[in-house]
C-alpha cells in the first residue's frame, strides 16, 4: 500500500508576489510547511498531538524545483507525500500543479528530523507514527541521504553583507522561518547586483531578468531573534545562459555555520520569457565574484 497522500489547495495572494508579478520563491516554501502540517493532521498528527507528545520536526534540507511561472490569483494544487523513514528522518515530496493540469509547476522535497522539543536531541520516530502515514505497510528502509555538494572555495571577490534577525522571521519554534532564510539569500542576490553596478532597474532596461530555477538549502544551525548574520555570496559553473550562485550563512558571534545553500540561475529575455546568452558586460562586472574554473 503506498503512502499516504494529501493535497492541499492554495490561491496566490496579491503580496505573495514578487516585483515580477510571480509567486515569491519563498512563498512556495510557506506553502510547503502549510501543506505538511495539513499532511501531517490528516495522519493523525496534528500539531497539538506533536506539542502534548513533546516533540516536533525540523527542516534539514530543503530543495525545490520552479518549471512554471505562478501570478496572482492563479490556483496551486499541492500533492505530498512520506517518501521515507530513516531513524529520526523523514523525507516529504511535494508537486504543484494547476488544478485539472498534468503538467508540472514545481517539485519539492524536505528532509525532516525528529526532535524532542526539551533537548532539541533528534528522537527516533515511533513505529507508530510511521504507521500513520504508511498505514497497512511498514516502508523499505532508506538509503542514504546524499551529502549536501560541496562548493568551490570562494574567490577573492566573495560578497558579504550583514543583518540582524528581526521578529518578523521568528516562527512558533522561535527560530528563523526556513522561508525566511530564503528571503534573506534572495534580498542578498540583490545586494549582490547592486554592489557589482548591476542594480535591478539596469537589468530591466537591459531587457534580461535573473530567475531562480532550483534551490536547495541545508539547515546546520538555528538562528533566534537579535543574532547578527553574515551572509556570504558567490558564483560558480557560469555557461552561456545560466550559473550557480552559491551562500553561507554564518553567525557574527561565534561564526558558526547556520546554513548553506545553492540556487541555479538562469538569464532569460523579459519579453519573449526565453533563456538568453549571458551579456559580456555583466560577465566583466562580476568577474571578481565569478569563480575561475579554467
Amino acid at each position: 500500500m503506498p503512502p499516504l497522500t494529501h493535497t492541499e489547495t492554495f490561491q496566490v495572494r496579491h503580496y505573495e508576489c514578487d516585483a515580477y508579478g510571480h509567486l515569491n520563491n519563498a512563498n512556495y516554501i510557506r506553502y510547503m510547511e502549510e501543506a505538511a502540517f495539513a499532511a501531517s493532521a490528516a495522519a493523525g498528527y496534528p500539531k497539538d498531538r506533536y506539542e502534548g507528545m513533546g516533540y516536533l520536526w525540523l527542516a534539514r534540507e530543503t530543495e525545490i524545483e520552479y518549471l512554471q511561472q505562478v501570478r496572482y490569483g492563479d490556483i496551486l494544487e499541492i500533492k505530498t507525500w512520506v517518501d521515507d523513514f530513516r531513524r529520526v528522518r523523514s523525507r516529504r515530496r511535494y508537486e504543484f500543479r494547476f488544478p485539472g493540469q498534468d503538467d508540472l509547476v514545481a517539485q519539492a522535497s524536505t528532509d525532516w528530523v525528529y526532535i524532542e522539543a526539551a533537548t532539541l536531541r533528534p528522537a527516533v520516530v515511533p513505529p507508530e507514527m510511521i504507521a500513520g502515514f504508511w498505514p497497512g505497510e511498514t516502508p523499505q528502509p532508506a538509503p542514504p541521504r546524499d551529502k549536501f555538494p560541496a562548493a568551490p572555495p570562494p574567490p577573492p571577490g566573495v560578497f558579504k553583507l550583514r543583518r540582524r534577525v528581526e521578529w518578523r522571521d521568528i516562527d512558533t519554534a522561535q527560530h528563523v522561518n526556513n522561508a525566511a532564510y530564503l528571503n534573506y539569500l534572495e534580498d542578498a542576490g540583490i545586494q549582490v547586483m547592486n554592489a557589482h553596478h548591476w542594480p535591478m532597474k539596469r537589468a530591466e532596461e537591459a531587457g534580461f531578468a535573473i530567475i531562480a530555477r532550483k534551490h536547495r538549502i541545508e539547515y546546520r544551525q538555528a538562528a533566534v531573534l537579535d543574532d547578527e548574520i553574515e551572509i556570504a555570496t558567490w558564483v560558480s559553473g557560469m555557461k552561456r545562459s545560466f550559473a550557480t550562485r552559491h551562500y553561507t550563512i554564518h553567525r557574527a558571534a561565534d561564526n558558526e555555520l547556520l546554513i548553506q545553500a545553492q540556487t541555479l540561475y538562469v538569464w532569460i529575455d523579459l519579453k519573449t520569457g526565453r533563456p538568453i546568452r549571458v551579456p559580456q558586460p555583466f560577465l566583466d562586472d562580476f568577474a571578481p565574484n565569478i569563480v575561475n574554473e579554467a
